[in-house]
């Protein structure tokens, strides 16, 4: 902190600065700050002579950045966004709140997390809970949140209280969508494939026939957000490859059930990280503790309801 006060002019400098390179425009920074125009160019030119470089093009197209200044204004620009977090954080805390951001898959996020808002609301009163959500695959460092759910490698190193389950899938369906025994279907009507665009296209081939007493040719629909595949499932548009952590609350309520008697067992682990370089705060600990509790719990009711899958013991 000693340099940057010695490379700073004045803090002052920095909000003038920031304001300008925003806008564009001294005059405009000027009256953004209620100050005059000729204020804001002294202030910006003793700051420019402190750090012995130019940051603006000054001209007829308006304050326009030197490369120097591009870099400069990226970081500053950085921090002041990262203060107004913090201070907005201080605001919530006084007024009993505190923010937690995760980071998570649409998927989880619509067809597991929402369905339980209220136990989580009602076990977590002070939270104010923030996503980054992921409509893609889970993967990547968990950087500038507080909890990222993530699919890592079976040998991969992770905290025991970090993991959740290991990666099982089932084709899943609608109980309207199959026909009951003995109905009098068109040999047309086949099942319509629901396809996640960066998922295995060939696993539907690994499970046919699929207990769904529709014969015919199969049809395929492609999303690229997991999400709407599961919800075009639930809608009974056809057979989705669920991921239990995604599917499980659906199977549990009887608003999925299994479109094939087997499941798939994946080589990834589903685990819920901390950043690496901030220690997890007390809270963010009971809230990992109480999604993978929750999650096995509800696994364990649909090994009850579905014994012949094995699913409690293939989850570990």
């Amino acid at each position: 902190m000693s340099d940057l006060r010695r490379m700073v002019s004045s803090s002052n400098a920095l909000f003038v600065f920031e304001a300008a390179a925003r806008s564009g425009s001294f005059t405009r920074a000027a009256e953004e700050l209620n100050v005059t125009q000729p204020a804001v160019s002294r202030m910006l030119s003793r700051f420019e002579s402190h750090l012995g470089l130019r940051l603006f093009e000054r001209g007829g197209r308006g304050a326009v950045l030197t490369p120097e200044g591009e870099i400069l204004y990226r970081r500053v620009a950085d921090g002041f966004r990262s203060i107004e977090a913090g201070l907005r954080e201080v605001e919530r805390l006084r007024g009993g709140k505190e923010t937690v951001t995760i980071s998570v898959s649409s998927a989880f996020t619509t067809h597991w997390l929402m369905p339980r808002m209220d136990r989580f609301q009602s076990r977590f009163p002070q939270v104010d809970l923030r996503f980054q959500m992921i409509a893609g695959s889970l993967r990547g460092v968990v950087e500038n949140v507080d909890l990222g759910m993530r699919f890592v490698g079976a040998d991969e190193p992770v905290p025991a209280d970090a993991l959740v389950v290991r990666e099982v899938m089932l084709p899943v369906c609608s109980p309207g969508y199959r026909c009951e025994p003995g109905a009098a279907e068109p040999a047309t009507s086949g099942n319509t494939v629901i396809q996640l665009t960066d998922a295995p296209s060939d696993w539907a081939e690994h499970y046919a026939p699929f207990a769904t007493g529709r014969a015919g040719p199969a049809k395929t629909l492609n999303f690229s957000d997991y999400a709407v595949v599961v919800q075009a499932a639930l809608l009974g548009q056809g057979i989705a490859f669920g991921w239990i952590t995604v599917v499980s609350h659906a199977l549990m309520s009887g608003a999925l059930v299994p479109a094939a008697q087997r499941l798939t067992v994946g080589d990834r682990l589903c685990v819920l990280l901390t950043p690496r370089n901030r220690p997890a705060r007390p809270l963010i600990r009971e809230i990992r503790d109480w999604i993978i509790a929750e999650l096995r719990a509800e696994i364990a009711a649909i090994d009850r309801l579905h014994p012949g899958l094995g699913l409690a013991e293939a989850a570990g």
